[in-house]
């Protein structure tokens, strides 16, 4: 029988979600890799029960997420709840997406649909044996789809009482804007936007959605955090084969240039000054964004969860910190 820490919450920090109430913590678990058919669900059930010890409190998913079927990851999600973490539902929040190809046809392919979302958020809490996600998010904007329909589903999401709060992922600040309008005529708990942001992949800055997130109480949850592994300490002396970029499981591969791997040591030795390692300094780096809510962490094996998290005890980074970590990402 799983008892959990009774002491989890001295461990993590929680923020405010842009002007809503409700507090997510810095660091949450994404489920996208290694929480499918295809692992370990011993690991995948130590994973999640590490991380709601150490404070974390939220749980991200969406329906394509699990291999090497669509949706294996929310139902193997269900089963790690019915084994312990059930009993603790009001005490996380866990979310789902839909917007990717889901099933074959034209309902089930990439899209905002109303038909598609309904029938996608529905299937999803069958397969993790829920009444209701905390948030509901569309996963990808639809150029091809109104965005009032869109929005009008995730509403309708929220007043049959299948979610409580709504968000968008993967938005520009444009198309945030134009659907935001469109939540606050409709009255939806529209407050999140779920971004990828990295000390290496810095288009919401570009972009200006970080400043418009944080002019326009919406929350930003960023995930690839890490960028898909490269700002960990595996790639400072080239590449292992056992890695992501070594099996060829990422598309980052042709990134990692010999000017790239001398910054990377640069960071390291930065990160190593602080008592960190590179990997907290790329999570410490992210939580300095103001905009930022929580950070989205995916994980192999519980050690890596607790790593990740001992960020949130390191003290924030200062503007002399930040301009140095700069001038090491420009190459000066």
């Amino acid at each position: 029988m799983y008892t959990p820490d009774e002491n989890r919450y001295d461990k993590m920090k929680y923020r405010r979600c842009g002007k809503s109430g409700l507090k997510l913590p810095e660091i949450s678990l994404g489920l996208w890799q290694n929480f499918g058919f295809g692992g370990s669900f011993d690991n995948a059930e130590r994973m999640c029960r590490t991380a709601f010890d150490a404070g974390i409190t939220q749980f991200d998913l969406a329906n394509n997420y699990g291999h090497p079927f669509n949706g294996s990851a929310e139902e193997n999600f269900g089963l790690i709840l019915d084994r312990g973490l059930r009993a603790y539902r009001d005490e996380m929040v866990i979310t789902t997406k839909a917007g990717y190809e889901m099933w074959p046809g034209p309902y089930g392919d990439k899209n905002g649909s109303r038909k598609y979302l309904t029938a996608s958020l529905d299937q999803s809490l069958k397969r993790m044996k829920l009444d209701y996600v905390d948030i509901f998010y569309h996963h990808i904007y639809d150029p091809d789809t109104p965005l009032e329909e869109t929005a009008l589903a995730l509403d309708n999401a929220v007043r049959q009482g299948k979610a409580l709060y709504v968000g968008i992922s993967n938005y520009n600040s444009e198309n945030s804007a134009k659907i935001a309008a469109i939540f606050k005529e409709l009255h939806t708990p529209f407050i999140i936007n779920q971004p990828s942001y990295s000390m290496l992949n810095r288009w919401i800055e570009r972009d200006g959605l970080d400043k418009w997130a944080l002019d326009n109480g919406v929350g930003l949850c960023v995930f690839s955090p890490l960028y898909q592994g490269m700002l960990t300490g595996r790639y400072l002396k080239g590449i292992p084969a056992d890695s992501r970029i070594g099996k060829g499981n990422t598309w980052i591969k042709d990134e990692l240039t010999e000017e790239m791997i001398a910054k990377l040591n640069k960071l390291n030795d930065f990160a190593a000054q602080r008592g960190q390692e590179l990997s907290q300094l790329a999570l410490s780096w992210i939580l300095a964004n103001p905009a930022v809510t929580s950070v989205i962490i995916g994980a192999s094996r519980p050690e890596q969860i607790l790593e990740n998290v001992k960020t949130v005890g390191s003290p924030a980074l200062t503007e002399q910190e930040l301009t140095a970590i700069e001038d090491i990402l420009k190459g000066q």
